[in-house]
């Protein structure tokens, strides 16, 4: 289970090495929920990484009020912690707060663009790009 997104980021605030953020990354992306074989479809594949990501992006009540409810994965240890970071930012959202939230900003926020190929950057822009074309669309 995923921690909530302020605890991710005061997370990140402590480390300040390098290569125990990326184990951190890492980690978060085991602790993704497994993302059902059902859901790893052309249709919710994510283009634009360099690994293969899925994400799929629905509608849940809570309390009365549609949350976006995301289910995730990649095939890379590394990337699947961007998903996890991802899901744990939109996941819990109404779906026009998640299409008004730019992903990128916590990216940078968590000074990960100096210490990521841009290939991998551009996955986590097509991730964002993603979920909130997905919540715009749920949202109307």
């Amino acid at each position: 289970m995923l921690p909530p997104i302020d605890t991710i980021i005061e997370n990140f605030e402590l480390i300040e090495d390098d290569d125990m953020r990326l184990e951190y990354l890492i980690e978060l992306g085991r602790a993704l929920p497994p993302m059902p074989d059902a859901l790893r479809t052309e249709a919710n594949r994510v283009h634009g990484c360099e690994s293969q990501v899925w994400i799929d992006a629905g509608v849940a009540e809570a309390a009365g009020t549609p949350r976006l409810a995301l289910h995730g994965f990649s095939d890379s240890f590394i990337v699947r912690g961007f998903v996890a970071l991802m899901l744990a930012l939109y996941g819990g959202k109404t779906p026009r707060e998640a299409a008004e939230t730019d992903g990128l900003d916590l990216f940078r926020e968590l000074r990960f663009g100096a210490h990521v190929t841009s290939k991998r950057s551009n996955g986590v822009r097509a991730m964002v790009e993603r979920i909130r074309r997905d919540a715009a669309a749920l949202a109307a």
